[in-house]
């Protein structure tokens, strides 16, 4: 059994990999790339004889690097970073924050600690398909929020007579058609 901590960034991740009794297998900075993920298999692979005996803490539950991870048959717990920082906060006495320490205090906690946390399950490919487009219908709803308030705003400066008509109905079909007919407001003239 080996345990793997990956602390995720945007552009690398950083690895740390413990045996069971918590000593250093190895460590790397892989980019977030096919070709990371290729040399953390490779590491791994050098490292277990079966995706099963690879155990993994991340604080991510989606993203090239866990879609890869589950996908390898590895099981992968995605962390709440509150936990992990709480964590960190009793193993780490400076109170110092790096990338590889992350890394190392991620898979610490998969090793001793993991049995209060719940693994990841590995999706379907229609799950999967359903988490994206439950996202971009959240994006869709907020984007329109956003165009929402900024309508409010500009109603409030040119046409407050318009927040009185449509109340909190601004986006409904009848007020956005009557606001796109409505005459462009003309400068106020500086006098």
């Amino acid at each position: 059994m080996i345990f793997v901590g990956v602390d995720w960034a945007e552009a690398h991740h950083d690895i740390c990999v413990l045996d069971e009794a918590g000593t250093f297998l190895a460590k790397k900075r892989i980019p977030d790339t096919l070709a990371g993920v290729a040399e953390l298999h490779e590491i791994l692979g050098q490292l277990a004889k079966e995706p099963s005996e690879v155990l993994v803490g991340i604080e991510k539950d989606r993203g090239l690097i866990v879609t890869a991870l589950v996908g390898a048959g590895y099981r992968v717990w995605a962390l709440n970073p509150m936990s992990a920082a709480r964590y960190r906060e009793r193993h780490v006495t400076s109170g110092s924050k790096s990338d590889p320490g992350d890394a190392k205090v991620l898979a610490e906690l998969i090793r001793t600690d993991r049995h209060n946390h719940r693994p990841l399950a590995g999706d379907s490919v229609e799950a999967e398909a359903i988490k994206v487009l439950a996202r971009a219908h959240q994006s869709a709803i907020w984007s329109r929020q956003r165009e929402t308030n900024a309508l409010r705003n500009a109603l409030k400066d040119f046409y407050p007579g318009a927040l009185d008509a449509f109340g909190t109905d601004l986006d409904s079909r009848d007020a956005l058609a009557i606001l796109q007919i409505a005459p462009t407001p003309a400068p106020i003239p500086s006098s």
